[in-house]
């Protein structure tokens, strides 16, 4: 029998979706928050967090931690549900709810 790969659940869809929108608010490519992820010592190319924002790559705990501290948010932050991003939107807290701007600061 073939071996299925793990489906990803809510809550790694909802730290993908929060990755790619918290990156896109702080103005940061794909590249640039890879780079601080490895600056950081968790070395990561950008088309691994490419994959993990497009929910096609699982984020582990050590990934999600680092991604957090690389875009200068909590972990906890990560796994909320955050809007879809809009590239052009230049997103601002008032779409955040409460939870999410407390954890933000």
């Amino acid at each position: 029998m073939p071996n299925r790969p793990v489906e990803i659940g809510p809550a790694g869809l909802h730290a993908a979706r929060a990755i790619e929108y918290l990156r896109l608010v702080r103005g940061l490519t794909q590249h640039q928050l890879a780079a601080r992820c490895t600056q950081l010592g968790r070395p990561m190319a950008n088309t691994a967090l490419s994959r993990t924002e497009r929910a096609r790559r699982r984020c582990d705990v050590d990934d999600l931690v680092t991604i957090a501290t690389a875009l200068g948010a909590p972990p906890a932050a990560l796994l909320l549900p955050w809007p879809t991003h809009s590239p052009v939107s230049h997103a601002t807290s008032h779409f955040l709810i409460p939870t999410q701007e407390a954890l933000l600061g």
